[in-house]
């Protein structure tokens, strides 16, 4: 197959995105496919990903590894010179290829309005349609569909810095979110008010809408879905912090211990929660739902994703790899 795999994006993701999709298109040009690594916001501005096909016969390998801070998204603006989200002569490209996968973290690339655009091209993709891309993607919404649905997550208030908020204490230390990013980028520990309004005066930059969230002490897990089948359960042990965006994607920052080493019959509720979360977000094959349990086993879902990361350093591909299935043949399953 010719295979378009789409990464980077106007998203503060993209580094983390480009990581994912550079070892997807080594993996499908290992598997016999024709593959264009092709960045979605920037295009052929991106001079390290070359406008092309390349086979097996090629011998090329792309690689990337994720910086330690969050992209500078005004610097990248000027690089690309102006507001269109997705580079124009993608269109010509996308009538060239069998098939997209969709390597894209955050923005655009995972809230469904790249999913519906592809659906309106009729153009065929890896992953969720538009509407659970949508749903999982939102915060405040995965988490008032997961309570209407018995689904314990914890207890959160929204806030929209475009509207007056009447905050409503629901405890500290409290959880800061922006509503739309992954990755736990903005995410912050609030201790009270003051920090909450200096902390949203800092992040206004990343999101207009948040959540802020009562801090659950417990141990961290995620549950992978792959073929709508729950995977081996993985406990995430961050070795100092908690499991933020540097102790994600830098390499001996946190332990993941797969399978857990949990009981059985936890293992079976967080896979069945999982499982319970991908069908009532709309999930479409596979996805990556992240919990916390307390010390009482209360199992408390914290949110859905649906194109979790394939980085050397992501668990989805741990999960798999656990079940026999190595990242070259995880890559086909995920194509196919």
């Amino acid at each position: 197959m010719k295979i378009i795999v789409l990464t980077g994006g106007f998203s503060f993701e993209r580094d983390v995105a480009i990581s994912s999709g550079t070892l997807i298109s080594n993996a499908l040009i290992e598997n016999g496919h024709e593959v264009m690594l092709y960045d979605l916001y920037l295009g052929s501005k991106n001079i390290d990903l070359p406008i092309k096909y390349f086979k097996k016969e090629d011998n090329f390998k792309f690689s990337y590894r994720v910086k330690n801070k969050v992209p500078n998204l005004e610097k990248l603006k000027e690089l690309k010179g102006d507001d269109e989200l997705i580079g124009r002569e993608l269109f010509e490209f996308l009538k060239t290829c069998d098939k997209v996968f969709l390597a894209l973290h955050g923005g655009i690339g995972e809230n469904g309005k790249l999913q519906a655009l592809l659906d309106i091209l009729n153009i065929k993709y890896n992953g969720t349609k538009a509407l659970g891309s949508m749903l999982a993607m939102h915060k405040d919404i995965a988490k008032r569909l997961m309570v209407e649905h018995n689904i314990l997550t914890p207890k959160w208030q929204y806030i929209n810095l475009n509207n007056k908020n009447n905050f409503k204490n629901i405890g500290f230390p409290a959880v800061l979110k922006p509503c739309s990013n992954g990755s736990s980028i903005g995410i912050k520990i609030i201790n009270n008010i003051k920090e909450l309004k200096k902390a949203l005066k800092e992040l206004s930059s990343y999101d207009n809408e948040f959540i802020i969230e009562e801090k659950i002490i417990g141990r961290e897990f995620t549950v992978g879905i792959l073929k709508n089948k729950a995977l081996p359960v993985i406990e995430i042990i961050p070795k100092e912090g908690f499991y933020d965006y540097k102790n994600k994607y830098q390499k001996n920052k946190t332990e993941e211990i797969c399978p857990a080493k949990i009981s059985p019959e936890l293992t079976k509720r967080l896979q069945k929660m999982a499982i319970d979360v991908h069908k009532i977000l709309h999930l479409n094959n596979y996805s990556r739902i992240d919990f916390l349990v307390d010390v009482n086993e209360n199992i408390y879902c914290l949110e859905a994703n649906t194109l979790p990361g394939m980085t050397p350093t992501s668990l989805l591909p741990l999960a798999a790899k656990a079940k026999g299935i190595d990242y070259n043949k995880l890559c086909e399953i995920l194509i196919n």
